[in-house]
């Protein structure tokens, strides 16, 4: 995943679940993502109650942009009972072997592609059957539709144990100042020692950490006070926080708007020392590192 821009660009939030971006205007914010030096593009068949893959397929043919000059992330996996999944009762997991080889198939017809750069298994189910997930893969990649493969909120026991059966080059996780049990459950080192690159989606918490309870405003107001000692705002001490681990973790950035993905590619070149890192842990945990 060398090729990967370090900032991602998610399309959650572009579609019916956000912005509702027509097909002109997600073409001029693709094309503005890749001003920025943002070339890579996080989906799902879920999106948009599995609308958004197909909106961004049209978008991208109107864009312009050579498919060999981006890169594609794919996921399944999630079935959310809709108009679009009629039949279904309640939301739960598909991981069979069927089910990742026609959502695949679908997601490049939706997007007007021959090939996914990455297809990510969408959550880690407790159903999951690695053997069976790793023929529907095997399938997908030798065809040439999937460049490579990826899971998406797996345990650290579920991604070593997924890596047994086929090579895992991504893992997406929650990771945020506010939400990094994964530096503390094995999900990070697992990925460090596999050499699997670790995406993140929520950089800022879901925006959790501007929330105006009583509880978020005074925590609100010691990352103020900590971001105005080193003289930068709590959005950049929060983005600084995720990119200084050694992990090198890609944040994914689904704010539908350019500025916004700007702010984080504007920092990529920005370093801070680990005793800077550390004093935003103890203010985060309000204790000493011990």
């Amino acid at each position: 995943m060398s090729n990967f821009s370090r900032v991602i660009a998610g399309t959650i939030r572009w579609g019916s679940w956000g912005a509702k971006l027509s097909p002109t205007k997600m073409a001029e914010l693709m094309n503005a993502c890749l001003d920025t030096g943002v070339t890579t593009f996080d989906l799902a068949d879920v999106y948009g109650n599995y609308t958004t893959e197909r909106e961004f397929g049209d978008a991208l043919i109107l864009s312009g942009i050579q498919r060999e000059k981006i890169q594609l992330i794919g996921k399944s996996g999630i079935i959310k009972p809709c108009a679009e999944k009629p039949g279904f009762i309640i939301s739960h997991y598909n991981t069979s072997k069927r089910h990742i080889i026609e959502t695949v198939e679908a997601c490049l017809e939706n997007l007007n592609s021959s090939y996914l750069d990455v297809y990510m298994v969408h959550r880690g189910s407790p159903m999951l059957d690695f053997e069976e997930i790793s023929e529907a893969l095997q399938i997908l990649h030798e065809s040439g539709k999937v460049k490579s493969f990826g899971v998406s909120d797996f345990s650290h026991t579920q991604i070593h144990a997924m890596q047994k059966y086929f090579p895992v080059a991504s893992a997406q996780m929650e990771y945020s100042m506010l939400h990094h049990q994964c530096m503390y459950n094995g999900v990070l080192d697992v990925c460090m020692e596999n050499k699997i690159t670790p995406i993140s989606w929520a950089p800022l918490a879901g925006d959790v950490i501007f929330t105006t309870s009583k509880t978020g405003k005074k925590r609100y107001e010691k990352l103020e006070a900590l971001a105005e000692k080193y003289e930068w705002t709590v959005t950049e001490m929060a983005l600084l926080f995720l990119l200084h681990h050694p992990a090198k973790i890609h944040p994914i950035v689904s704010a539908p708007k350019i500025n916004k993905i700007k702010e984080f590619t504007d920092l990529l070149e920005i370093k801070i020392t680990n005793e800077q890192w550390f004093d935003i842990l103890r203010t985060i945990r309000d204790e000493e590192v011990s």
